[in-house]
């Protein structure tokens, strides 16, 4: 048994690999920040846990979970870098991904100027194969396997080693898909290949192929990194003990590390943890099985610790924005949940599985600014990352980024870490210098038009998750976390009309914190097409037992007692003749009439939030149940989030900067406070900056920032503005 029981919660970013170290037994919870390292992120994910276990003066024996949130799988879709791919269909469907969905991006109008992008697999790679089934499972002709056995060698031949197969109607019947895979695995036995059966049981053959092709091409990347990750974790635990232990019933139990016992003398196993995209984790042994269920892992972590300490303030709706070297994740929570969709894609690629709802731009820290051709000032999508990073952390960065703006105007001190990591403050100015003269500008005024462009790139992709869904944003507090995201907060408020903005103590590591706040969870899907007339209760009783068993078995293998076991059931609805679902959830226990009838209420209701109109009272308009859905919820125990202390003496200024918040003001002298100084309930006029370890908050002329009962700074318009 460990002395101490420490979970912890790791969130990779481009730039720093953000640490979150919780004991279980005190309550305690300890936060650090180390540079991400591209080359080999486990270096970096490693140093986190020797620089957290040494701040809260423990040891990797007593490590009994770590969480892990990565955007491996996110950057390869975003950066478009899918190897070698190969697409096995139904024979006569092969054109399936050239025909896709008649969908032009918003922009063109006329379709005449769009240009479709490449098709995840070339029209080359695509085989089909014979056999066909029906919608609803039967065979009509059988399956090919002469014809199964001439693909597989023709992409073992041409060195595809990775392979999608998506079967028409496998939704139904995976009988097809799994026999491919056997006559794969024994013609090709180096192949990495996705079923559509396994990874998405739905109908709707474009989406299917897509997700289970995008499945497939993951696979191999995040495969290495998580094994990878897991051998070192092995190799840590070997050299801190030589004896078995044990995680006590407490922590989430999980299947044991690659060359790790917990029996026998041989070091314990540590359960290693990875965040998926629909706000739940899952064991790395698992994950890798599963990849596209990561593929918004990161930003998914931190919309849901936010979510809880949003929640925890006594905010209900909530935006939350997620600030880093590279990008911005900005979501929407509503009463502490944040909003899940199936219709989300990374990048160019569709990906339909659960996912929470979330909108990525390209304005970070890192975010490069750039002249157009026409002369015109850009920020973004471009970023300079953690290496060489921007001009100003002086390795080797040649193009001028958000953090040199906000550095070279006194945003930002010239240094990050509390002094970890100086700034060349003079080498940044020279660079915007430079980049204004050639703009015809003063540098003042480049500078906080690169943050100002930065801004409403932020300002637009909170609009998406609210306005284009029927929100109003200014009904939102907005939260702001990560390294670089609260530093903007005062514009976007006067860009949005966003009344109040809360930042969480440790902003940088809201995502961290949100690994440890997270359950196992599983999802399960079964398209069962009827309408709700017809619907045969012991039919639908079934499918659901049937998805819950999977989804019992699955919290099983993850260490999970039947007793602790959570089923949340529901179901994708629709009125017959739509195209597409409302998802409602489904009444527990025995499904009956009663339960079915308030089923359909429930779409009713959650239409009318959605579109402003329902037909509940028109008896000619029939709802139609499309899918049913059982997800698997295995829960851990979550970090309390504790009052702050009031008893702390009145604060004093650690100092003051010249700050430009205003390019026609100039620089006004600024008291800088540290964060960790302000009591509850101690309130600072702006102008002034207060600092922590991880992040600081510009609050401009104009606003004023108030400390409430759990540490959260709380920023508001100054009265008369």
């Amino acid at each position: 048994m460990t002395a101490r029981r420490i979970r912890i919660g790791i969130d990779t970013g481009g730039t720093f690999t953000d640490v979150v170290a919780f004991d279980e037994d005190s309550g305690a919870v300890v936060t650090t920040k180390t540079p991400s390292t591209p080359a080999n992120p486990a270096d970096g994910f490693l140093a986190g846990i020797d620089k957290v276990l040494g701040i809260a003066g423990a040891e990797f024996a007593d490590v009994v979970a770590v969480s892990h949130g990565t955007t491996v799988a996110t950057n390869q879709l975003l950066e478009g870098k899918v190897d070698a791919l190969g697409f096995i269909t139904t024979e006569g469907y092969e054109a399936m991904l050239e025909i896709a969905r008649q969908s032009v991006p918003d922009g063109y109008g006329n379709s005449y100027f769009w240009v479709k992008p490449d098709r995840i697999v070339p029209r080359d790679l695509v085989k089909g194969v014979g056999g066909r089934l029906d919608f609803t499972g039967a065979e009509i002709r059988p399956f090919d396997e002469d014809g199964a056995r001439a693909v597989a060698r023709w992409f073992k031949n041409k060195g595809i080693d990775t392979l999608g197969v998506c079967f028409l109607h496998a939704y139904a019947n995976p009988a097809h898909e799994e026999r491919m895979r056997e006559i794969l695995a024994e013609e090709h036995p180096d192949a990495v290949v996705s079923i559509s059966s396994e990874v998405l049981r739905e109908y709707r053959e474009y989406e299917r192929s897509m997700t289970t092709l995008v499945d497939a091409a993951v696979k191999p990347k995040l495969s290495r990194y998580v094994n990878n990750i897991k051998d070192r974790l092995a190799e840590q635990a070997a050299a801190a003990e030589g004896v078995g232990g044990s995680t006590g019933g407490g922590a989430p139990r999980a299947v044991e590390v690659p060359g790790g016992s917990t029996g026998g003398g041989a070091p314990r196993a540590v359960p290693f943890y990875v965040m998926k995209s629909n706000g739940g984790v899952l064991s790395a042994d698992e994950v890798v099985h599963q990849p596209i269920t990561t593929v918004l892992s990161g930003p998914a972590a931190g919309a849901l610790g936010a979510a809880l300490i949003a929640k925890v303030a006594g905010f209900d709706k909530v935006l939350t924005s997620d600030g880093g070297g590279t990008s911005t994740d900005v979501s929407v929570v509503i009463d502490g949940e944040p909003t899940l969709t199936t219709e989300g894609s990374v990048g160019v690629y569709p990906s339909k599985i659960p996912m929470i709802d979330v909108v990525t731009v390209g304005a970070g820290g890192g975010s490069i600014a750039w002249l157009s051709p026409e002369g015109t000032l850009k920020v973004g999508p471009h970023s300079a990352g953690a290496d060489p990073g921007p001009i100003c952390y002086r390795k080797g960065g040649s193009e001028v980024t958000i953090t040199d703006a906000h550095v070279f105007l006194g945003r930002i001190p010239p240094h990050l870490l509390g002094g970890e990591i100086p700034l060349d403050v003079d080498a940044a100015t020279a660079a915007i210098q430079q980049l204004a003269g050639k703009l015809g500008i003063t540098a003042e005024a480049c500078a906080t038009g690169i943050l100002e462009i930065s801004a409403w790139n932020q300002a637009n992709a909170l609009r998406q998750v609210t306005v284009k869904r029927g929100l109003d944003v200014r009904d939102f507090t907005l939260t702001t976390f990560g390294g670089s995201g609260s530093l903007l907060l005062c514009r976007l408020m006067d860009i949005l009309g966003i009344p109040t903005v809360l930042v969480p103590p440790n902003p940088g590591n809201v995502s961290a914190f949100g690994l440890l706040t997270v359950d196992v969870k599983n999802d399960y899907v079964q398209t069962h097409v009827a309408l709700q007339e017809n619907l045969d209760v012991a039919a639908l009783q079934h499918e659901y037992d049937v998805l819950t068993e999977r989804a019992a078995t699955a919290l099983a293998k993850e260490g999970f007692a039947p007793a602790e076991h959570v089923f949340v059931r529901t179901a994708d609805v629709r009125y017959f003749g739509q195209a597409f679902e409302v998802r409602v959830g489904v009444p527990d226990g025995p499904i009956t009439d009663e339960s079915l009838a308030t089923v359909a209420d429930r779409f009713h209701a959650e239409h009318r939030v959605l579109y402003g109109y329902d037909f509940s009272g028109d008896p000619t308009q029939q709802v139609e149940v499309v899918n049913l859905r059982v997800s698997g919820v295995g829960p851990i125990k979550r970090p309390e989030i504790l009052r702050a202390d009031d008893a702390k003496a009145a604060p004093q200024p650690t100092g003051t900067r010249s700050v430009c918040f205003d390019a026609d003001a100039g620089y006004v002298e600024t008291p800088v406070f540290w964060r960790t100084d302000l009591p509850a309930g101690q309130v600072l006029t702006g102008p002034v900056i207060i600092e922590e370890f991880g992040s600081t908050v510009p609050i401009h002329p104009g606003f004023t920032a108030r400390i409430d009962d759990y540490a959260n700074v709380i920023v508001t318009r100054s009265e008369g503005n």
